[in-house]
């Protein structure tokens, strides 16, 4: 999946975001965000995309702050509305930029191209927080998962300085291996690589993931969106829809560190 269509979609989760809480009752917890309600989760989301449009607006080449940017609806301004605008926005500006131009970003790709890809995924997260609040099932496009779960093991080993837990995603071996079961990216080429297919490998000074199909310590079954949903701890691996075949505490250990 690239840049446009990464835009694409995220202007559908966008629409999708706002039209969820449009109705909703915006003090509803949110159990997948401890101490947040739906006005905290809202914000959060679209404070994260004024600051994101304003990073590739600016073209910056080093983290921006945030803190002149509206973190929260104005008194008076539809909190739905406010969110679309921004999201809206930040879309805009995507479409706007060449992907290759370089920009600041927290992950491992330097470039605008970083953006659109983890707003995308960003906001695939929230608005699903959102729905599991609301008591609904999340729905995700199943190629926009698939490219979900390499975009958060891309980028984990560059969040170390604002989650710290995944510095500790080492071992000496161990696997872990994730199988999606319901199709597979149309974007890559056929024989590529195994369909769905993940096997992460936690090293004495790393982890390392690659594309395919084998035995691994423990190995997690389950459709793409799901797998995203468990890998984001936004599901328990206790969840009937997950199956886990071997040593479970390694993917206990995994997922209490792997938090973004």
């Amino acid at each position: 999946m690239e840049h446009a269509s990464h835009c694409t979609h995220l202007a559908a989760e966008v629409a999708a975001f706002a039209e969820l809480i449009a109705e909703a009752d915006l003090t509803v917890p949110v159990p997948s965000c401890p101490g947040w309600d739906l006005g905290a989760l809202v914000a959060h989301q679209g404070r994260v995309h004024r600051w994101a449009e304003r990073t590739v607006a600016t073209r910056a080449r080093a983290r921006i702050d945030g803190a002149q940017l509206e973190d929260r609806p104005p008194p008076g301004v539809d909190p739905a509305s406010w969110l679309r605008e921004g999201g809206e926005r930040l879309v805009a500006t995507l479409r706007a930029v060449d992907p290759d131009e370089p920009i600041w970003a927290w992950g491992t790709d330097q470039h605008a191209r970083f953006w659109s890809r983890r707003q995308l995924h960003e906001t695939v997260v929230h608005r699903a927080d959102a729905a599991l609040a609301l008591g609904r099932d999340p729905v995700v496009d199943p190629a926009v998962a698939l490219d979900g779960i390499d975009e958060l093991l891309d980028n984990l080993p560059a969040a170390g300085y604002f989650a710290t837990a995944t510095t500790e995603l080492r071992g000496s071996g161990e696997t872990i291996h994730l199988h999606a079961t319901d199709g597979s990216d149309p974007s890559v080429t056929e024989g590529a690589r195994p369909d769905g297919e993940w096997m992460i490998t936690l090293l004495p000074d790393r982890f390392e993931y690659t594309h395919a199909h084998g035995k691994a310590d423990v190995a997690v079954r389950a459709g793409a969106a799901d797998l995203l949903l468990l890998l984001y701890n936004r599901r328990s691996a206790d969840d009937p829809r997950y199956e886990v075949f071997g040593d479970r505490a390694r993917l206990d250990f995994w997922l209490a560190r792997s938090t973004l």
